[in-house]
């Protein structure tokens, strides 16, 4: 029996001021990369919390999302191991705060700076995905967020309970 299709499921934070986008530089495997803050989904997290944690532990600054831009399904190789892996971030538009002074920003994150639309254009051959360009093309073509309502989290996510089932018999 093959095992399941199982995407690898993360967060992305798109924030745009003065017509510059938050994009963090990383250290990869394949070199130095771009992105948007971003990371994957911990086991008893909401999306939104997940968005607001990886915001903060890759910029230092606090993220306030305000709508759900996407939800996305693409292929690009991990940050470790070079492997192409399929990936289903939730993309959130929203705000962020200062930097708070001293923070220590995640193994492998170089730095966290403001680019123009432009700017990340021409460093595409450097984004650690191809949604990086697609989020802000979207996000400049005024789509509309979904509101974060849409998102429900069922309290059993939330207390990181891992639930086993028995093997069926051969009766059934």
């Amino acid at each position: 029996m093959s095992r399941p299709f199982a995407p690898s499921v993360t967060v992305a934070a798109i924030v745009c001021e003065g017509g510059r986008y938050l994009v963090v530089e990383e250290e990869t495997a394949l070199g130095l990369r771009y992105n948007q803050p971003a990371g994957h989904l911990e086991p008893g997290e909401s999306l939104v919390a997940a968005a607001i944690r990886e915001t903060l532990e890759e910029t230092a600054r606090e993220f306030r999302p305000e709508g759900l831009q996407g939800v996305y399904l693409a292929c690009s190789p991990s940050s470790t191991s070079g492997e192409l892996i399929t990936y289903l971030p939730f993309a959130f538009v929203g705000t962020v705060g200062q930097a708070q002074l001293g923070a220590v920003l995640d193994q492998g994150i170089v730095r966290a700076l403001w680019l123009t639309p432009a700017e990340l254009t021409a460093l595409a051959p450097q984004h650690r995905s191809p949604l990086v360009l697609r989020c802000v093309t979207d996000h400049q073509a005024g789509k509309q967020p979904y509101p974060l309502a849409l998102l429900q989290t069922d309290p059993s996510a939330l207390a990181g309970i891992v639930r086993t089932v028995a093997p069926r018999s051969a009766e059934g």
